[in-house]
Order: structure tokens, then sequence, then C-alpha cells
């Protein structure tokens, strides 16, 4: 989809349409989450602080996002992939692969397909798509950037790499800033630069991955679309409005977090091994603490116990560093098991239920855990 949260707001509001908009926090420390096209005219894009889009566009405006309305409008797009295909792997809300190799006979031609895919979510969301068609997920996926917004764009055949050589190679997924930085270094800057380097720079680059790297130049991607795409993890974090050194502070938003993170893990039916915390100081400076634990966890007090003691342990050895931003996570995922009847943690589920149940009616900030005690 095309600047997704900011087109879903234009659409429920027609004043906004034509103007430049982002998505995002308001707050001292907020965050584009994303940027109308008018916006991005400015070069505002998502990643960037709001106050850094203020200054580079003073008539910005910027709406705080409705996370909920977005999901219920990402179902909406869903259904209608699978009008065409029961085969759809999600990345998020608003983008995914299908594959239509079953479904093209129906619709008598690939382009004929893909246009009907475009008017189905314009009738059901309102929204324009922009739709890549590709032999595989890596040449799909770059297609479908190419033309936005609301583009369609078939790379098959002869025309795979006449069009990908040119790209920057910073175009093939995996490859990120500091990948291009270290290949610009050799020379290579374009995805044809990169096909064909020697195989020694490339090792130099890539090492065990080097011969993956050039089969992405040359488009060639063995990936399969995966209907059902497990959950890696499950994290929530929070930056702060300002930074703070306050452990206190701090203990009580990792209550706010691990609140989060296990009603996601309770929706799903999942359970973690292990728990990671992730703490930014206000040079930016980012690490992070996890511990396997057993037997998996998924409920907020076992979690938030786990999750405070990393977070104390971090501070006892940096103690007085001001941070900016404090996350939770939970991987190594597996489906929850039931409870047996001498299990102890149905109290800690009961709980969670209902302060989920009063966010549900009276909002996010309606109800809160206490504060950790003291270690004293």
């Amino acid at each position: 989809m095309d600047a997704f949260y900011a087109s879903v707001e234009q659409r429920d509001r027609p004043e906004l349409k034509g103007l430049p908009l982002v998505v995002g926090g308001d707050g001292a420390r907020g965050v584009v989450a994303a940027a109308s096209y008018e916006a991005r005219a400015y070069g505002i894009h998502s990643a960037m602080s709001v106050a850094e889009a203020r200054r580079r566009c003073n008539d910005v405006i910027c709406i705080r996002p409705r996370m909920s309305h977005y999901q219920a409008v990402s179902r909406t797009l869903f259904n209608v992939f699978r009008e065409f295909t029961p085969v759809v792997e999600g990345l998020s809300l608003d983008e995914a692969f299908l594959d239509i190799t079953a479904s093209i006979a129906l619709f008598g031609s690939t382009e004929t397909l893909a246009q009907r895919i475009k008017q189905r979510v314009r009738e059901e969301s309102g929204l324009a798509a922009s739709v890549g068609v590709g032999p595989n997920k890596l040449v799909a996926k770059i297609a479908s950037d190419l033309d936005k917004p609301d583009g369609l764009c078939i790379l098959l055949g002869d025309r795979i790499q006449v069009t990908l050589d040119p790209l920057p190679a910073g175009r093939i997924g995996g490859i990120g800033p500091r990948t291009v930085e270290r290949l610009a270094a050799h020379g290579i800057n374009t995805i044809y630069e990169l096909r064909t380097a020697p195989d020694q720079v490339l090792g130099q680059v890539f090492g065990r991955y080097a011969r993956r790297m050039r089969e992405r130049a040359s488009g060639i991607d063995d990936r399969s679309v995966c209907v059902d795409r497990p959950d890696q993890s499950i994290s929530a974090e929070e930056t702060f409005a300002y930074d703070t050194a306050d452990p206190d502070q701090l203990r009580q938003q990792l209550g706010n977090l691990c609140d989060k993170v296990a009603r996601r893990l309770q929706n799903k039916s999942l359970q973690g091994a292990v728990v990671t915390i992730k703490v930014r100081q206000q040079d930016f400076r980012t690490f992070s603490r996890q511990r396997h634990v057993s037997p998996p966890l998924g409920e907020a007090a076992p979690l938030l116990r786990v999750a405070g003691e990393l977070l104390d342990t971090w501070l006892d050895e940096n103690p007085g560093v001001r941070l900016r931003l404090l996350g939770v996570g939970v991987s190594e995922l597996s489906e929850a098991k039931q409870l047996n009847l001498f299990n102890q943690g149905g109290e800690g589920r009961d709980l969670d239920r209902t302060l989920s149940t009063i966010r549900q009616r009276f909002g996010e900030q309606a109800v809160a855990r206490g504060r950790l005690r003291d270690r004293d």
C-alpha cells in the first residue's frame, strides 16, 4: 500500500487530501510512522523525528496513529488478497506476497489479474495500492516500489535484468546502509556492479553469503510464499518525552511494556523462552540484555519479574546513565500450553485478562500496575 497510515487518515478526512501529513507521536520525541506523498516532497520520511519534519515543513500536519483502526483496514485488504489466491504471506499490516500462479488462467493474463487486485482494493478500502509482479519474491518486491504511488510494474523475462542492473545495490533486501558503504568502498554501487563483482570482493563483504547475494543481484530467489509465517518475536518499546535516569520511572514504564507484550502473546496463544530488554541512552547508543527462561512464559507478572531483574542489573552496571528509550521483547516463541490443576499461573492470567478488558473499554491509560518494589 502507498503511505498506508497517512492514506487512511486522508481517506477518512477529505480535508487533509493534498496536504503534507505525517502520522506519529506529537511529543518532543515523536517519530514519523508514515508520511503522505505531499510531505515526502519536503524530504520527510518514516523514522524521522516529528520535530525534524516540522523543521522541513512548517505546515506539516501531525496526527497520532490509530493502530486498531489501521488493523481493521488491514483485515479488509487481506480479505481482498484472498479473493484471488489462498497463498498470501503477510509482511506487515499493508504489505503481502501473493502467489498467483494458479490464478492467472482464470483472468487471462498476469496484467489483467494485477489490475483486478488494484481495483478490488480500491472498491473495498478506498485506497490505492502499488502492485509489483515478478517470478519470485525478490523481483516482485522491487517491482512494487518502482512505480509508486498507485503503480503497477511487471518484471518478467528479459525485463528483469534490464530493470534491476541500474538500480542501487541497496534495493536488494538484506543490504543496509553500512553494507552499502562497504560495497561503495570497493566501487560497487549498482546491482549490475554487484552481479559482476569478483568473488574475492563479495567474499570480503558478505562472507559465506556471497554466492546468495550474487544470485539476488541476478534476480534469483528460491524462497516460497509462506501462508503461515510464524512470529519470531513479540516486543514493545517506548521513547520517553525526556531522558531519564530515575529507576522508579523506568520500572514503572517497564511494567507497562510487559503488560503490552503479555497481551499480544495471549492474543496469539503464544509463550516465549527468551526475554530481552532494550535500552537506548541519550547519546543514541543502544544495548540489550536477555535471559533464557524455563518453562516459557506468556503472562505479565513473570515477564515483569525477569525483565525487571535484567533492567536492575543494567542500571547497576551503568549508574546515573540517562535513557531515552526502553523496550521489552520475548522470542523463541511456541504455542502456549494449557495450565494444569497444579499450575500457579492462573491468577496472573486472570489479572492480565481483567486489565486488558478495562483498557479495551476505557483506553490504554485507564489502569496500570503498581511500581516494582525497591530492591532494598
